[in-house]
């Protein structure tokens, strides 16, 4: 069943002004999306790519080559719809807008004086919806990051929502769209100092309950039966306490 369109219009005007990468907001919900505040505290010494900086940058890194280096549009935390719609305009595939439309409840359920007009009304929100993800290149997506435990061995953490075998999946409109990342091997690597990782143990706190606010170039396209996949590499990422809001490191992703 289709999810509920309205408000997706709020990302029309958000698109508008989407030069400069915002800090992520809150997990995807329906419809409109909105900059997430990133904590003041300062990340943890010895981790690579620190910044002291109050706001990210987008990396030199995202300024590359590929057929989706000119979409320099950012999305934030967008949520399932958009990103199905985000998945046909980088695949260029028609949207199928009348099948659409018609399984929107509105429709199926208006009195029938009333369809023609329900029928305009969703078809309008689609259309605004369409056009706002067209040159969007970049992502900023709000995950749980997963993190382990400090290996001694190798001197690290591991991020593991962004491991290679990791998928960020969404699902609208009776489609699926996976979210993968190409350089996940590196990017899920956080290292630690040895001497500094109790230190981040006891910031962490006993339940490792820690977020990954995450910028992702687009890379590509796989078009599927139902769906499909969008490619990505992962360009930095901050992860924070969710208990205390404290950032714990500011890591930024070599890129190959």
């Amino acid at each position: 069943m289709m999810r509920r369109l309205s408000g997706l219009a709020i990302l029309a005007c958000a698109m508008a002004g989407c030069g400069n990468p915002a800090p992520p907001a809150a997990a995807p919900g329906p419809g409109a999306t909105a900059a997430d505040a990133a904590a003041g505290a300062a990340p943890a010494a010895g981790a690579p790519g620190s910044s002291a900086a109050a706001a990210p940058q987008v990396p030199a890194a995202l300024t590359g080559g590929g057929a989706f280096a000119s979409r320099s549009g950012q999305l934030v935390n967008p949520d399932e719809s958009t990103m199905v719609l985000l998945y046909y305009d980088l695949a260029g595939l028609p949207l199928p807008l009348d099948r659409w439309v018609e399984d929107d409840n509105r429709v199926r359920f208006a009195p029938a004086i009333d369809k023609a007009a329900q029928r305009a009304a969703v078809r309008a929100e689609l259309e605004a919806a369409a056009a706002a993800v067209r040159g969007a290149g970049l992502l900023r997506v709000t995950m749980a990051a997963n993190l382990s435990d400090y290996d001694p061995t190798y001197g690290e953490f591991t991020v593991r929502a962004l491991a290679p075998s990791s998928l960020v999946t969404y699902s609208a409109f009776g489609q699926k769209v996976d979210v993968g990342f190409d350089n996940g091997l590196v990017a899920q690597t956080w290292k630690v100092p040895a001497a500094e990782a109790q230190g981040v143990r006891d910031r962490i706190g006993p339940y490792a309950n820690v977020s990954a606010d995450v910028l992702l170039r687009i890379t590509g396209v796989q078009p599927g039966p139902g769906g499909g996949r969008i490619t990505t590499s992962v360009a930095e990422y901050e992860l924070r306490n969710d208990q205390a809001g404290a950032t714990l490191a500011r890591i930024q992703v070599p890129q190959q």
